[in-house]
């Protein structure tokens, strides 16, 4: 079926709580009427993730730096006036698949696989008289099971907080691993296999994930304030896999993306809003994953500043009311992430071997004018013939 028209009808409000579906029950799917293959599931697309995170404010970000087997936590300052790193290096150098998140309070939280286990601790630097060193804070693992799958979450949006998704067989698992009363905590347990992560409000309750049951992925905003209540939030089309990449809290933006159009393609629609996902031929770009989204535009979504990385290392910004995407050079040395301020700046870190922790600041291009269409000049009015002059007959 091939979809023309730039707009499909979806549902992105939050659904009454009443109606929500609990943690741990999962959804039963509907009868068929007649034996029918199984639609093949759409794996989800592979997001390469920036080498650098940044917190939730801005303030610091965290990365493994090194090469090789000497890998080490670096933390970044980005509050202050000129940003700088401060390497956090232990007794022994990290693996290569360990994650680290910085958090607002300046502290970085490092998630390990050691034997058996997923284990976080939280690193710090600490001064001592013999120079600078390393202080770590282990805060308590989850058991790896076989088949288990786990990751960070994005930074909680409050700062403090910071959660990991485990994710196996039949259920997936929110670990809250900082900022909570102790030890790992599980705060929400979700039927299906999920993905994503992207949060929907300022306080860190609501957690919208990509849920695939019976081979069709759809996103759900799932309760961690109501011990992870699931409610749908994305149902573009019956048959389509709907993936939430990105939201403006703020403003309500979202940024979709969906197979409903006939093909993958990247999408925007308001939270809480009755019109349609728009689906702008300008958004269809080859491997473009938007990062970074404006923040301050309060019930203005239109005017948010939004940051792809398209390709390999390619830039490009967008903002739904001008309907044109720029395409930019991205700085040498760009390490794929990124954060705009309210103002419209977008705040990209890079590292070269002559500048090891730098950032470069870009504003919103003006968007071009529309093509103004020019019609002929009308033709002239016939002139005038005398009546001696009339052709006769």
């Amino acid at each position: 079926m091939t979809v023309c028209a730039t707009e499909i009808t979806t549902t992105t409000r939050l659904p009454d709580p009443e109606a929500a579906e609990p943690a741990g029950v999962p959804e039963a799917p509907e009868a068929p009427a007649a034996p029918a293959a199984a639609a093949p599931a759409v794996p989800a697309p592979v997001v390469p993730a920036p080498v650098l995170a940044v917190s939730a404010d801005g303030g610091y970000a965290a990365r493994l730096a090194g090469v090789g087997e000497a890998r080490y936590p670096e933390r970044w300052t980005l509050g202050g006036p000129e940003p700088y790193a401060v390497p956090l290096p232990l007794a022994q150098p990290e693996e290569a698949d360990s994650e680290v998140l910085a958090l607002a309070d300046g502290q970085v939280l490092i998630h390990r696989r050691v034997a058996d286990r997923h284990e976080f601790s939280l690193l710090y630097p600490s001064g001592a008289a013999s120079g600078p060193r390393t202080g770590e804070f282990r805060l308590g693992s989850v058991d790896a099971e076989e088949g288990l799958r786990v990751r960070l979450l994005p930074p909680s949006p409050d700062g403090c907080g910071a959660f990991a998704l485990a994710v196996g067989d039949g259920e997936s698992t929110v670990w809250q691993v900082a900022g909570g009363s102790g030890g790992p905590e599980r705060v929400a347990v979700v039927p299906g296999r999920c993905s994503g992560g992207v949060w929907l409000d300022r306080t860190g309750r609501l957690l919208a994930l990509d849920r695939e049951v019976e081979g069709r992925t759809k996103a759900v905003a799932v309760d961690l304030g109501r011990g992870g209540v699931v409610s749908p939030l994305l149902q573009i089309a019956e048959d389509s896999d709907d993936r939430l990449l990105l939201a403006a809290p703020d403003s309500g933006l979202l940024l979709i993306r969906s197979d409903a159009p006939g093909e993958p393609r990247l999408g925007w629609g308001v939270l809480g809003s009755e019109r349609p996902v728009r689906f702008p031929e300008c958004l269809r770009l080859e491997d473009a994953h938007p990062f970074a989204v404006q923040p301050g535009q309060v019930l203005m979504p239109e005017t948010c500043g939004v940051a792809l990385r398209v390709g390999d290392g390619g830039l490009a910004l967008w903002r739904p009311a001008d309907r044109y995407v720029f395409r930019l050079g991205a700085p040498e040395g760009w390490l794929g992430s990124g954060l705009w301020t309210p103002d419209g700046r977008l705040c990209l870190p890079y590292a070269t071997p002559g500048v090891p922790c730098g950032v470069v600041s870009l504003s919103q291009p003006a968007a071009p004018p529309p093509p103004v269409r020019v019609d002929p000049p009308p033709p002239a009015a016939p002139r005038p013939v005398p009546l001696q002059q009339a052709p006769l007959g």
